[in-house]
């Protein structure tokens, strides 16, 4: 999730680029025809999303600050064309719901875009309300919007199916429960070992306030990519919490589940990343006691795991 994101952001940043170039070559037609008096929006615009460009590249946090400097870009734009066109003006009144529904979260978009609807429609009528267009501005509103509605549909429904933790490469709470539970009874039934290694990041919150999402998201690759190259293919690595973590070793036995602990120890102390410096992580050790039940079990875990993070 966190590379699809980046690469979405990458791509806006692209447009925006696409759009700052677009806004000067219209500025460049403007003084090669002799429209003099209408080079400086295109100009002044151009300057706008090149600021959007830089934000949306240098900070991931300021994307939606760089969204709205492209949608003023935009509205200004056709706010001043719009009642300049002559020849099928209606065709410039879809560019706004379009590219809001292109730049915002579905909910705001469609609040903009309805506010705006008198707006847009009194430029194309020159302040004479047409039935027939009100109702088409409101058709394309809302089938634009079924792309997006359907794309959030599909996020939620992938969300709910997917085992992985949507920051990193351990499983979600949820998964992590349920395998927990089955890893339990299995070991019960057939009377082989289980472990279960406790792990805290205590530098996870101050990366993230001190550093941004960026430093957060290379503690957590950092840990998952340690306990991975220690584990076996069927142990678990889950999330219980935004900084605790559960690593599952079915069949494993106390003095293996120690020296798995080391083995993961030493990696994350060779971990240094540029913003936090050497990657600070608690672990602790956990096995179910003879005849102790699954849910006493995950009881104990989880107040070993609020210990563990109170230091």
């Amino acid at each position: 999730m966190p590379e699809r994101r980046n690469r979405f952001l990458h791509l806006f940043a692209a447009w925006y680029a696409s759009g700052t170039l677009l806004l000067l070559g219209i500025a460049l037609w403007l003084y090669l025809m002799g429209e003099y008096a209408r080079i400086p929006l295109p100009a002044t615009l151009s300057l706008l999303m090149l600021v959007a460009t830089l934000l949306s590249v240098t900070r991931e946090d300021h994307s939606r600050l760089a969204a709205y400097l492209v949608l003023i870009c935009g509205y200004l734009l056709i706010a001043v064309e719009l009642p300049r066109q002559s020849g099928l003006p209606s065709l410039w009144v879809g560019l706004p719901p379009i590219l809001t529904l292109l730049l915002l979260p579905l909910g705001p978009a469609m609040l903009l875009n309805v506010a705006l609807t008198p707006i847009w429609l009194a430029l194309l009528s020159n302040g004479q309300l047409d039935r027939d267009m009100l109702l088409g501005y409101l058709t394309l509103v809302v089938l634009a919007a079924l792309v997006p509605w359907e794309q959030v549909r599909q996020h939620a429904l992938l969300r709910a199916t997917d085992p992985l933790d949507p920051e990193c490469a351990a499983v979600g709470r949820e998964t992590l429960r349920e395998r927990l539970a089955n890893e339990t009874e299995r070991a019960a039934l057939l009377g082989q070992p289980l472990a279960v290694i406790l792990i805290h990041l205590p530098q996870l919150e101050m990366a993230d306030e001190q550093f941004g999402s960026r430093a957060r998201q290379a503690l957590l690759d950092s840990l998952c990519q340690a306990v991975a190259s220690q584990c076996r293919d069927y142990d678990t690595l889950g999330r219980e919490g935004p900084a605790d973590f559960w690593l599952i070793l079915p069949d494993t036995t106390e003095s293996g589940a120690l020296l798995v602990r080391q083995r993961i120890e030493q990696v994350l102390e060779q971990a240094n990343l540029m913003e936090t410096g050497q990657l600070e992580a608690r672990l602790r050790l956990c096995q179910p006691r003879l005849g102790e039940s699954r849910q006493r079990f995950e009881q104990r875990l989880q107040v070993a795991s609020q210990s563990l993070a109170d230091g």
